[in-house]
C-alpha cells in the first residue's frame, strides 16, 4: 500500500458500532475534533494475528477520553472485541490498529457538551516506522525547539490529538535537516522523549530513562523496562539533562510504532548500538511474536 493515501486504502473500518466501506468513513468539516482537538486515540500492533497488550491500550483510550471529558459510548470489552473483529475483517495478521474517539458536529464552539462521541477503528499494514536499514545501524535525532508542556497547562498523560501538534512540527523540522526524528525537552529543559516514542540511555551497563512526569508513560516503555529487569539489567528512572548525553554509550527508542529502535546520534552526541540495545530489541520481538525462547515480561 506504499504511496496510497490513507483515505483511499481498501477494506472496512469499524465506525460507531458497524463496519463500513473504507472510503465511506467520513466526518463533517465542522466536526469539533477537527477544530478544537477534542480527540483521543491509540496505536496498537498485531503480531501473528494477536493484538499486543490490547486491554492495556483500550483502558488507556478510555482514560484519555475521560481526561478530556468524553464518555465513550461502549464498554472496554466492546472496544476490545471491535479491535479484534477489525483485524479479522481486514484479513491481516501483522498490522497496525488505530482506535480513535472524537467529538462530533452537533455544537460548534469551545463548549460542546451535547456533541456525540464517535468511535472508529482502522487497521492497516505498517511494517516499520523508521527505515529498516537505518533502524539497524541506529537512527539520527535532531533536538527539537518545541518542548513538552507543564502538566498544569495540558493533559500530558492522555494520548490526545492536540498534544501531537508540536510533535509534528518537531519531526518535520528534523526531517528537513536530514534527521529521522527529534528529541524533545520538557518545560524545565530536561530530556523528555522523541516525537512519538520514549527514550532510553545506557552507561556502564545501567539503563537510564526520563521519569514520565509530563509525557506519556508508554506501554512499550513499561514492557521493555520489564524485559530489562528480567535480564538483570538495572533501570534508573530519573531527570536527565541534555548535558549528560555525552556520558552515555547507547541510546534507543521504544513505542508501539517504533518498537525498539537504536539511536546513533542526537544532535552532536554520538552513540553506538551495543549488546543491551540489541538484546532488548530481540527480546521484544520474541515477546510480541510469541517465538520460542521469548523472554517473558514481568
Amino acid at each position: 500500500m506504499a504511496g496510497v493515501p490513507y483515505d483511499q486504502m481498501g477494506g472496512h473500518i469499524w465506525f460507531n458500532g458497524e463496519f463500513i466501506e473504507w472510503g465511506d468513513a467520513k466526518v463533517h468539516v465542522l466536526t469539533h475534533g477537527l477544530h478544537y482537538a477534542s480527540s483521543v486515540f491509540e496505536g496498537e500492533r498485531a503480531y501473528e494475528g494477536k493484538i499486543f497488550k490490547l486491554r492495556e491500550h483500550t483502558e488507556r483510550l478510555f482514560y484519555s477520553a475521560e481526561t478530556l471529558g468524553m464518555e465513550i459510548p461502549y464498554t472496554v470489552e466492546e472496544i476490545d472485541e471491535a479491535c479484534i473483529a477489525s483485524l479479522e475483517k481486514q484479513g491481516l495478521r501483522d498490522a497496525y490498529i488505530r482506535p480513535v474517539a472524537w467529538r462530533g458536529s452537533e455544537m460548534m464552539g469551545v463548549s460542546a457538551q451535547k456533541n456525540r462521541i464517535n468511535v472508529a477503528i482502522a487497521v492497516w499494514e505498517w511494517p516499520s516506522y523508521f527505515d529498516p536499514e537505518e533502524k539497524l545501524k541506529g537512527i539520527r535525532l535532531d533536538i527539537a525547539e518545541w518542548r513538552r508542556p507543564d502538566p498544569t497547562t495540558a493533559p500530558s498523560f492522555a494520548k490526545a490529538a492536540g498534544l501531537y501538534m508540536i510533535c509534528t512540527l518537531s519531526k518535520h523540522a528534523a526531517e528537513a535537516r536530514g534527521y529521522a526524528d527529534a528529541m524533545m525537552l520538557d518545560y524545565r529543559g530536561q530530556v523528555a522523549e522523541a516525537t512519538g516514542a520514549n527514550l532510553f540511555f545506557i552507561a556502564g551497563g545501567v539503563i537510564h530513562t526520563p521519569t514520565p512526569d509530563c509525557f506519556l508513560d508508554g506501554i512499550t516503555r513499561r514492557t521493555v523496562i520489564d524485559l530489562a529487569k528480567t535480564r538483570g539489567i538495572e533501570v534508573v528512572e530519573r531527570a536527565i539533562m541534555p548535558d549528560e548525553l555525552s556520558g552515555f554509550s547507547e541510546c534507543f527508542l521504544t513505542g508501539t510504532a517504533a518498537e525498539v529502535t537504536p539511536v546513533s546520534q542526537i544532535g552532536s552526541h554520538s552513540f553506538t548500538p551495543g549488546e543491551i540495545s540489541r538484546s532488548l530489541m530481540n527480546d521484544y520481538e520474541a515477546l510480541v511474536t510469541g517465538k520460542a525462547g521469548a523472554t517473558k515480561a514481568a
